[in-house]
């Protein structure tokens, strides 16, 4: 029996449709010699460190750093993903051929590769690559099954990704949290969330500190036109004044006019972050949302696989172009200019060499239908775009005056637009945000001289803008750098911080962490994050361009170019050196991380801090320390002990519940409470029932079963 492993049941589903495994089992289809079954996502993940040494499972600093001499692999500790995990073991055993059918990426890779690893399998391995889930293209897969071993060098990839964010992450989260946390929670590190916090701390500092100045732009009004000074910023009022006075009663001069006719191509074709970085200007979707939604499309056969990061087609996808245009029913107006004679083959669209694993997300032409108003728009974005690639270039007319007065020059710019090209796929929204209609400039003849209208403007120097989900994607995707240019990007996608796929999480972990925070569509730094970023000296930690370089690493990997075992072991030195580092500075640093409570707390007028004094509990242990005596706070009780070294610490309030002096107690003596009714979840209006807990490390806990 020949098995394939999916990685959810809607795919699984597909393809048991496609290849004739109509029958539906517990947890696979079967039929016409095949097995199909799925994963649920990720089965497997990487060992904990308390299942390499049991003392690991304790956060305390002499067990630092933590690296296994080998790293293993478990099933998730969750009932029903162990139970689809024995279903899939056992059809795994008894199988004579294994075909992967997991997502054709690198993340589809090992999740597959883990449970492969773990159900100990012998057949022999195929592996179905497509980029869409049609039935076509699945049948054509299944045509064209490729050797497993094929996509050792993805595996490998993947696996070195994982066990370089468990190395940092898990060593640098406990390291800074015991070292610095003053309250019991917990800084989070990452190998690739540290330093996209820190871009975002670093562009709110500078907006923060930032001090405006004044400055004067000279101007003149000739002809209706308005011409800039050279000058440009001028910094004392006084220059702009004399300036003007002795420009006022002269006249104004032509002396270059020039009219250059030139070209604007059409964009590219979407990767994951361009069509995040759309759906965030244009809807004001989150990178999170865009995935989920595009994710979606995919899932219903509408478009490509997405989590790409090329803005190419290869060769072989040209000679099926017309047929996708011609089943783009509702924008059949578009698509029928293109089809009435030979489409264009662009080496802005077509590209072997720019393609790798899967090409730019385009549609696939199977009927638009069963979608939400929010897939839709994104569909729409994706089409259109699509469409517009095989349209000509836009024609313009740039238009460049320069004039002077007492040989003072003066410039003015302008463009029209001669042919619109592939504009006018997006006529519509061409005029909604142009608003009022473009003013054509008139024609200056050189030597023309005549009366104008000086002035001078007062401004004032701006911050740099604050990142939105859009720009922070695109400083993501160049490692801090700012790129405008299309072209340049591309050369720098191999050194992005994350990948495509993983950015949209990482953002959405630092909202959740509440490191950061949206204002209107701003993304600012909290305190919190702010404090976690400036705690941190090692630069490396904070470094887009050096994250951005292990990066490329790990693509050198997955091309076979460079080992595993060296981007390993130079984690693994990271964070031996990060350990020593941060253990023996001399310089003590402590930050003081706030809860959605603490943080309403300090958002009220200030009162005057009341005095430390001894409580009701104060004749209880500390269970941390076993010493006698508990101090009140300002916020929470703290053992007496404090200064002995014992952090031991029960905040007044937990996840917004105020606890009494008998839970408080009962916490104390017992390690645990009777249940609580009325917890609210963070971020959530949601309210919960539980018992709080002591953990073996002394944090409290809230224990919902």
């Amino acid at each position: 029996m020949k098995v394939c492993i999916a990685e959810k049941p809607s795919v699984a589903k597909d393809i048991a449709n496609t290849i004739g495994a109509t029958q539906r089992k517990d947890g696979y289809y079967e039929g016409n010699g095949y097995q199909v079954t799925w994963t649920y996502g990720h089965l497997c993940t990487l060992k904990e460190p308390k299942d390499y040494v049991e003392d690991w499972k304790y956060w305390n600093l002499r067990y630092l750093p933590m690296v296994p001499s080998r790293f293993g692999v478990k099933v998730i500790e969750d009932e029903g993903i162990q139970r689809q995990f024995h279903i899939v073991k056992r059809l795994l055993t008894k199988a004579t051929e294994i075909i992967n059918c997991g997502d054709a990426g690198q993340e589809g890779e090992v999740i597959q590769r883990w449970v492969f690893l773990k159900a100990q399998t012998k057949a022999p391995i195929k592996r179905l690559w497509i980029s869409s889930l049609t039935e076509e293209a699945i049948k054509e897969g299944f045509a064209n099954l490729k050797e497993g071993n094929q996509f050792n060098n993805l595996y490998a990839a993947g696996s070195a990704r994982a066990i370089g964010d468990w190395l940092l992450g898990i060593n640098a989260t406990r390291l800074f949290t015991k070292k610095f946390a003053l309250q019991r929670q917990v800084l989070s590190i990452g190998r690739v969330q540290t330093p996209t916090l820190a871009m975002i701390v670093n562009r709110t500092l500078e907006i923060d500190n930032f001090k405006p100045q004044d400055y004067w732009e000279l101007r003149t009004v000739y002809r209706d036109t308005e011409f800039n000074s050279v000058l440009g910023k001028i910094k004392k009022k006084e220059k702009a004044e004399y300036a003007l006075s002795k420009i006022k009663e002269e006249p104004f001069e032509i002396t270059s006019f020039e009219q250059k006719e030139g070209k604007e191509k059409p964009p590219r074709l979407f990767d994951l972050t361009a069509l995040q970085v759309e759906a965030n200007k244009k809807r004001g979707y989150s990178a999170d949302q865009t995935l989920k939604l595009i994710q979606n499309l995919y899932e219903k056969k509408l478009v490509t696989y997405p989590r790409v990061d090329t803005t190419y087609l290869p060769d072989d996808v040209y000679p099926k172009v017309p047929g996708i245009l011609k089943n783009l029913g509702y924008y059949q107006e578009l698509t029928a200019p293109l089809l009435e004679k030979k489409l264009p083959k662009s080496k802005q669209v077509f590209n072997n060499k720019k393609v790798t694993d899967h090409h730019a997300i385009i549609p696939t032409g199977v009927k638009l239908s069963g979608v939400t108003p929010d897939e839709q728009r994104v569909y729409d974005m994706v089409t259109r775009r699509f469409i517009a690639v095989f349209y000509p270039d836009c024609k313009v007319s740039n238009t460049t005056v320069l004039g002077e007065v007492l040989k003072l020059e003066f410039k003015a710019t302008g463009k029209q637009i001669l042919s619109p090209g592939w504009r006018v796929v997006y006529q519509k929204d061409d005029s909604k945000s142009k608003g009022k209609k473009e003013k054509l400039m008139p024609v200056f003849e050189k030597g023309e001289k005549g009366p104008h209208e000086p002035r001078i403007d007062q401004k004032q120097t701006s911050p740099p803008k604050p990142y939105t989900e859009a720009t922070l994607l695109r400083a993501m995707e160049t490692a801090g750098k700012n790129v405008e240019d299309e072209e340049a990007r591309e050369l720098m996608k191999d050194n992005g911080i994350g990948r495509p796929s993983t950015r949209a999480n990482i953002i959405e972990t630092l909202f959740r962490r509440r490191y950061i925070e949206r204002s209107g569509k701003s993304i600012v730094a909290t305190h919190t994050g702010i404090d976690l970023i400036q705690v941190i000296d090692n630069e490396t930690l904070k470094s887009p361009e050096l994250t951005g370089d292990w990066e490329r690493k790990l693509r050198l990997i997955e091309k076979g170019e460079y080992q595993p075992a060296q981007f390993k072991q130079e984690l693994i030195e990271m964070v031996v050196e990060l350990t020593n580092e941060v253990l023996f500075n001399k310089q003590q640093k402590v930050i003081r991380i706030l809860d959605d409570t603490q943080k309403e707390e300090k958002d009220k007028p200030k009162k005057k801090r009341a005095k430390t004094k001894k409580v009701e509990i104060t004749e209880l242990s500390c269970p941390s320390c076993k010493k006698e005596g508990f101090l009140e706070g300002k916020k929470a009780y703290g053992c007496a002990h404090y200064k002995e070294g014992c952090k031991f610490v029960i905040p007044f309030k937990f996840m917004g519940k105020k606890l009494t002096n008998k839970q408080l107690n009962d916490l104390i003596t017992k390690g645990k409470t009777t249940k609580i009714k009325g917890f609210q979840k963070p971020g959530s209006e949601d309210k919960v029932d539980g018992k709080l807990e002591l953990t073996d490390d002394f944090n409290v806990t809230l224990n919902t079963d």
